[in-house]
């Protein structure tokens, strides 16, 4: 019998500008939101959202929709952590989007961890708080 353990890694509120709305593309409908910034946290991080990523968000063909995003973090003690992270729901369904971020970290700094893992996320809305969503992240072990 499998046994899957779940860890809360961090938590991230992502701010978010209004989007790009590029229009019909072949898999379905494309806009681009801008990310300007946020905090994250967690056990073993602390720090900040970079501004300059985006989220490429395709409402699908076939109803669905696709969420891609990458952007970086900074820690407080000033390491850079890439992260991308991507997902597929149905925006007429649930309203907490589910995802599979992965990191890029410096392998010889102190968050190398995050380089390996197997993780996933849930994105909702900042509640109150219009421009930024909420970003829970998990690791599998």
């Amino acid at each position: 019998m499998p046994s899957i353990r779940v860890e809360e890694m961090m938590r991230l509120t992502v701010k978010i500008a209004q989007p790009y709305k590029v229009g019909r593309i072949a898999e379905g409908s494309l806009q681009v939101i801008p990310i300007t910034g946020g905090t994250v946290s967690g056990a073993e991080i602390h720090g900040s959202v970079v501004p300059g990523g985006a989220d490429w968000s395709i409402l699908r063909n076939d109803g669905l929709a696709q969420v891609s995003a990458k952007y970086v973090l900074e820690t407080n003690d000033g390491e850079f952590i890439v992260i991308e992270n991507e997902g597929i729901f149905d925006p007429n369904g649930e309203s907490v989007i589910k995802t599979i971020p992965r990191f890029q970290a410096n392998c010889d700094g102190r968050y190398r961890f995050l380089n390996d893992g197997v993780y996933v996320g849930e994105l909702v809305p900042t509640p109150n708080t219009e421009g930024s969503v909420d970003v829970t992240i998990y690791r599998v072990g």
